[in-house]
Parts: structure tokens; sequence; C-alpha cells
């Protein structure tokens, strides 16, 4: 499992009990990790095509 994942996952539980029992500070630490989930993802998406794109140079070269 991603690191991303886990982030998103965690921030979804805390925005959902921080909705659910009227703590607008969770609700908003909730959000915040789900935004910075979002953000790991897009760095890990950029590393994978990153890599690809590497050994697709090395496959060339040989």
């Amino acid at each position: 499992m991603r690191k991303s994942d886990v982030q998103k996952g965690k921030g979804k539980i805390k925005e959902t009990v921080g909705k659910a029992t009227g703590n607008e500070r969770m609700e908003a630490e909730g959000k915040a990790d789900r935004a910075e989930g979002k953000t790991h993802e897009a760095g890990e998406k950029v590393q994978r095509v990153a890599e690809k794109a590497r050994d697709a140079m090395r496959r060339r070269a040989s």
C-alpha cells in the first residue's frame, strides 16, 4: 500500500469524524491530510513516469 493511499484514508476518516461530531478542527485536519495524500500521489506518479522514461532510454542505448 502506498503512503499516499494511507494518508488519504486517514484524512477521510478524520474529516468524517469531524463532521459527525461537529469538530471543525478535526474536519479541517482531515481535509489537509487528504490534500497531502493527493500531493504524495502526484509525486509518486511523476517518479513512476520518470523511471519508465529512464528504462526506455537505457533499452534504446543498448
